[in-house]
């Protein structure tokens, strides 16, 4: 399997327009399935947002610095994309977990991931999520904040949690690639009865 993946460069501000076919095509020159990372600042107006629940209550995605990952796939349908969503949202939580200074633990539920340090009661929000279907593709947003500035929610970032957003991602990446390899290979592996 050949899955396409990329650490873009520079600062890249997301406002939900992104959320369009062939958006990593024109940001890599590659068509097809593909999963990139990218820093910047988050503002989705109320107008821009996908999730029509949230849309409708005038909610607002705001962050000084997230690090995005948007994933666009021309075969899934949305069912199979919001699995994909949360199986990259949970290697996240995974690969988090085992780097976390000890004094904070944390949590999915469903595609949110919440931090909570001990003592404290409060869980801090640390990412937002959408999956959506275009004419030709279904893509996902994934962002998990650096720096929380400005969020609406009583939210936390990696910088909190002392994890370098560059060298982070790229453990992202990879373990996303090792893990549908690894489904692949799964697949063939096995004779039928």
């Amino acid at each position: 399997m050949n899955l396409f993946t990329k650490i873009l460069p520079g600062n890249i501000p997301y406002t939900g327009v992104e959320l369009r076919p062939q958006w990593i095509a024109e940001q890599t020159g590659h068509f097809g399935d593909a999963l990139v990372a990218f820093r910047g600042p988050c503002h989705v107006k109320s107008s821009e947002m996908v999730d029509v629940e949230d849309s409708r209550r005038n909610l607002f995605i705001e962050s000084k610095e997230m690090l995005h990952f948007l994933g666009e796939n021309f075969h899934l349908g949305l069912d199979a994309a919001v699995g994909h969503q949360r199986l990259l949202i949970a290697n996240f939580v995974e690969l988090l977990a085992a780097e976390l200074p000890a004094q904070f633990r944390v949590g999915r539920q469903g595609d949110d991931i919440f931090i909570r340090e001990t003592g404290n009661q409060q869980n801090l929000k640390l990412s937002v999520s959408v999956v959506t279907a275009t004419a030709v593709s279904t893509i996902i947003h994934f962002g998990v904040n650096i720096d929380a500035s400005g969020a609406p929610v009583p939210a936390i970032g990696l910088q909190n949690l002392g994890i370098d957003p560059e060298a982070f991602a790229q453990k992202v990446l990879t373990r996303w690639v090792w893990e549908f390899d690894s489904m692949y290979k799964a697949r063939c592996k096995v004779s039928p009865r």
